[in-house]
């Protein structure tokens, strides 16, 4: 039941992704609005993590689950990177807008290997997801070693 929370919440998120720039009033919006969606990513990417690195153990159904919320979860916050939200509480380093194109390459790459860590959780295949995982905690690290302040 869980499980079905979180995908119909993520579905939801996404139905949103789209017209979500427009959504936002306040560049505090488009803050929240990404920092939700990557603490969402976070905890079910780090649900995934566990288990591929042997703090938990596996299982498949629930792996398959979370990696698929991250595949998902994954396209939402992008577009709270928008003009004017480069100030406030936020832990987004200013090369985000000056190198917006760079930006976006990582992101798509994100995209990208979050769906193939979901197809490889499908398959029920450990080794798989521990391949699947590194890359995309890979990408992730990437990203915060160039755009994120610690």
């Amino acid at each position: 039941m869980k499980a079905f929370a979180c995908i119909a919440a993520a579905a939801t998120l996404l139905a949103f992704a789209a017209p979500a720039s427009a959504q936002f009033a306040k560049p505090e919006d488009a803050i929240k609005y990404r920092q939700s969606a990557l603490f969402v990513m976070g905890q079910h990417f780090g649900r995934v993590g566990a288990m591929a690195s042997g703090r938990a153990p596996f299982d498949a159904k629930v792996a398959a689950d979370n990696a698929e919320i991250v595949a998902d979860v994954a396209k939402l916050p992008w577009a709270g990177f928008m003009a004017g939200s480069d100030k406030g509480t936020t832990k987004a380093k200013p090369e985000i807008w000056t190198e917006q194109a760079k930006f976006k390459e990582n992101s798509d790459k994100l995209i990208a290997e979050s769906a193939k860590l979901s197809a490889a959780a499908k398959t029920g295949n450990l080794d798989a997801v521990k391949t699947a995982f590194a890359a995309t905690a890979g990408t992730c690290k990437a990203c915060h070693d160039a755009y994120r302040n610690q």
